[in-house]
């Protein structure tokens, strides 16, 4: 069976939805996913890109082995990315289980997340959730992102769209609830490309 939303082969069974690629006869993967941290629209820094099967997203050193935001220069930031910045703190720690990738958030602040298994199939409205500190939430469902099919008509999204990337913005929100329609109003945010249908 061939995949639209993914553009691969996919094995299907009720339930259950396995990219061919994956099978144990297959080439390994490198690496799972790919992450690009952003202030507003300038990307800072290179891509990081994730082995392990968990990675922290954080700000200072001492405060964990992974993405250190804090190490990533830029010659003129605005107080506001200075602000937002300092409340990073321990940040965020994404895992890749079985069932998806999860996100617990480790900072102080709230942080809040987009992704395409979060929307309604065909919905045009943005969902973005606000997850609180100390809370995990399942930012990709492998399976949902097999069976989903998006509407044609993506005018009302901000930028490119992804179906295998996730949007992660630290402290402050955006989308209809908030004053800040698109992530690029965000000071501070993270973009997770998943390689696990590429």
């Amino acid at each position: 069976m061939y995949c639209t939303v993914c553009e691969c082969d996919m094995i299907f069974m009720p339930g259950l939805c396995f990219n061919a690629s994956m099978s144990p006869n297959a080439p390994k993967q490198s690496h799972w996913c790919n992450l690009a941290y952003w202030e507003h629209r300038t990307r800072v820094g290179r891509l990081y890109t994730v082995y392990k099967h968990s990675v922290n997203i954080f700000y200072d050193l001492p405060q964990g082995t992974g993405f250190c935001l804090g190490q990533l220069n830029l010659d003129h930031r605005s107080n506001t990315v200075l602000r937002t910045r300092g409340k990073i703190g321990y940040g965020i720690l994404l895992s890749k289980e079985p069932d998806g990738v999860w996100a617990y958030n480790r900072s102080e602040h709230p942080i809040f997340v987009n992704s395409p298994t979060l929307d309604m199939p065909n919905s045009r409205t943005l969902v973005v959730r606000k997850v609180m500190p100390g809370y995990s939430i399942k930012v990709f469902d492998y399976e949902r992102s097999c069976l989903l099919r998006h509407s044609p008509d993506l005018d009302f999204l901000d930028g490119p769209y992804d179906p295998n990337s996730v949007r992660i913005s630290f402290a402050k929100g955006w989308g209809p609830c908030y004053s800040r329609q698109f992530i690029t109003s965000c000071p501070c945010w993270l973009e997770i490309l998943l390689n696990n249908h590429r």
